[in-house]
């Protein structure tokens, strides 16, 4: 019996030291943000919130001559929407420096709806003063780059680095889509 407890309690052991490095999947940052496509009909988010379309779009927050927009960018440009009173009612928080990415991956069956922060995990210091954005730039082909570090990330399949030094992989936050003129949403 007591050979048995022993072989149990080292079986244990191995398996806490091996799950020690795994990154979790979602991030803890705080991150809150819901848009409602079918009140703005925002051309480029709804691109990227459909289905096998293979494009991912970057959200941010601007001030421009004292209004706020929301900027879509995806690999065909950039599309603003002013805030109306019921977006700037609403709390959001737009990950680690008031940027996201969000699009379908191509490469799981059924899709994921990814949501990404923008700025890169192996770069961007949140606690550095002044801080400093390090924000990713996406292609057409899924690829978020980061032009300091010159990481690769592969936005269809979970964020990993396909090129570069070895790091973390994209800061991943839950998200959902109701639809390209519905309801985004991205939290944790």
């Amino acid at each position: 019996m007591r050979k048995t407890n022993i072989i149990i309690a080292f079986i244990l052991l191995l398996l806490t030291n091996s799950c020690s490095n795994v990154q979790n999947e979602f991030s803890s940052n705080k991150c809150y943000f819901v848009f409602e496509n079918s009140n703005h009909n925002n051309s480029r988010l709804a691109e990227a919130m459909t289905a096998y379309s293979g494009v991912f779009c970057t959200v941010s927050l601007v001030n421009e001559k004292g209004a706020q927009y929301y900027a879509f960018t995806n690999n065909a440009g950039l599309k603003k929407t002013i805030l109306t009173d019921l977006d700037k009612q609403r709390t959001h928080i737009l990950g680690l420096n008031n940027g996201l990415i969000v699009g379908y991956g191509k490469l799981s069956d059924p899709l994921t709806f990814y949501a990404y922060d923008l700025e890169c995990p192996n770069c961007f210091d949140p606690d550095a003063i002044p801080v400093r954005s390090k924000k990713l730039s996406i292609s057409t082909s899924g690829i978020a780059t980061c032009n300091v570090c010159k990481r690769q990330y592969d936005l269809n399949n979970s964020g990993i680095i396909i090129s570069g030094d070895k790091g973390n992989k994209l800061t991943r936050y839950r998200a959902s889509t109701t639809g390209p003129y519905g309801t985004l949403s991205v939290y944790n």
